[in-house]
């Protein structure tokens, strides 16, 4: 992305959304580097904020009581500028949650369940993939949010192929086309 792109961003903030094991938080951090922008992730600052694991959150205050520590911090992330946010998978079904989104751009990682299934196999760390068939689930939870993710400003669709820095590439040209068309509207 050339800097007359960078200028034409302003500082906005652009949200990575999709599901768990999408690559939302290495291309995060790459995409930072590229625009020069600082890179957060929620689920670290819920940890962080929490002084607990997300299991652990799952595990005593239930999933509510995590969606609810989630749009705790994407309301405070929201008012910053110049941040590239890698977002929890569920993020997008708390509709209050895009009153915050919407000032930002939202990219959609979309990577087909095979991919995401192969990539978190024997991850503990996932609460909502602890049971006997995590590819079910996988599907399942992709399913509920299809229309969710749909709603983001840019969709990138990836392969197992894809590598991050391909990906990173392919997001850019895609936010330089959404900022250049909203510039000429």
């Amino acid at each position: 992305m050339d800097m007359i792109s960078r200028q034409l961003l302003q500082g906005v903030n652009i949200y990575l959304v999709g599901m768990m094991g999408a690559g939302k938080t290495t291309v995060g951090h790459l995409l930072a580097q590229r625009l020069g922008y600082s890179f957060l992730d929620t689920d670290n600052l819920i940890t962080e904020a929490a002084g607990k694991s997300i299991s652990e959150i799952f595990a005593t205050e239930g999933e509510a009581g995590f969606r609810e520590l989630e749009t705790n911090i994407l309301s405070e992330v929201s008012s910053y500028k110049k941040l590239i946010i890698a977002t929890g998978g569920g993020i997008v079904v708390k509709p209050f949650n895009w009153s915050y989104l919407q000032y930002g751009i939202v990219v959609w990682l979309d990577v087909p369940v095979e991919v995401l299934h192969s990539r978190l196999q024997g991850d503990q760390t996932r609460p909502l993939l602890q049971n006997s068939n995590p590819f079910d689930k996988l599907q399942k939870l992709l399913e509920e949010r299809r229309a969710f993710y749909a709603s983001a400003d840019i969709h990138v669709s990836i392969s197992a192929k894809d590598t991050p820095e391909e990906v990173t590439t392919l997001v850019l040209s895609e936010i330089e086309k959404a900022v250049k068309s909203k510039v000429k509207s």
